[in-house]
């Protein structure tokens, strides 16, 4: 009686363990563990205003500023440079300029040669009216001077041309005008053009000493140049490089700075431009 009864609680026991053990089985089957997601790494919220990420080459590197509406790190593409504008060209005129220098006279001088653009002689008219050049550009002009001009024909050099006018031709005339005493002398003028121009003014003295005082009428710079012989005529070549604008002109004065004799005087044969 008693083993029947201790039996029947070991099937119990033994069917208890068995329902448990398929309620542990089928709760193992139908239970499922999803596969953990990466966590995200997320950056801190900036302060309020412009906001800044850090730089990613650590520390001792500056921050790389982000703009609004570009990817982290997306730095704003710098701007390429305007191409500079080529320089307006120069519309500057040329600076005036005056260069004087002083040489012996040939013994032959041709007008005609030296003074491709105008010229003019004295001294070989009996009115006292000086020779032009034919078709000349007239740009060379005797503005007058003080003291009365006598004319005279025994100068140490000649003169010859081909192109003249009122007197066509001259072969050799060694005329000219002179005027005598202190402060007394002649007074020339050479139009500009803006561009560079060669005068060469033939002129002397007589027992003087004489004076040429070279300046462009708009200003800039002068010069000026002295001969003297105390006893005798002495003549010279006095070549004038100069650039004024158009409508200026080259101013020349030939005086007698201090007569040393009877008369003391300067003489005035002829001017050529080119």
């Amino acid at each position: 009686m008693i083993r029947s009864r201790q039996r029947r609680r070991w099937l119990l026991e033994a069917a208890v363990a068995v329902a448990c053990l398929a309620a542990v089985v089928s709760y193992l089957g139908t239970e499922q563990h999803p596969t953990p997601r990466r966590e995200q790494s997320v950056l801190p919220a900036a302060p309020s205003g412009r906001p800044v990420l850090p730089s990613p080459g650590g520390p001792g590197i500056e921050d790389a500023a982000v703009t609004p509406g570009l990817h982290p790190r997306q730095r704003t593409p710098s701007a390429s440079p305007s191409p500079s504008p080529d320089p307006a060209p120069s519309t500057a005129r040329p600076a005036p300029s005056l260069a004087v220098s002083q040489a012996d006279v040939p013994a032959l001088v041709d007008l005609t040669a030296a003074g491709p653009t105008d010229w003019v002689h004295w001294g070989l008219l009996d009115s006292g009216a000086p020779v032009h050049k034919r078709r000349g550009s007239r740009e060379i002009r005797d503005e007058g001077g003080r003291g009365r001009r006598v004319a005279y024909r025994n100068n140490p050099e000649e003169y010859a041309w081909q192109d003249g006018s009122p007197v066509g031709a001259a072969r050799g005339t060694q005329a000219g005008v002179y005027t005598c005493g202190a402060g007394h002398g002649f007074s020339l003028s050479v139009a500009g053009d803006g561009q560079q121009r060669t005068v060469r003014l033939f002129a002397g003295l007589w027992m003087a000493q004489a004076r040429l005082d070279v300046r462009l009428s708009s200003g800039g710079p002068t010069r000026t140049l002295r001969l003297a012989d105390p006893h005798t005529a002495r003549t010279a070549e006095f070549t004038v490089r100069f650039r004024a604008a158009r409508g200026a002109k080259l101013l020349l004065n030939w005086t007698v700075e201090q007569a040393l004799g009877d008369c003391g005087n300067v003489s005035l044969q002829a001017v050529a431009l080119r």
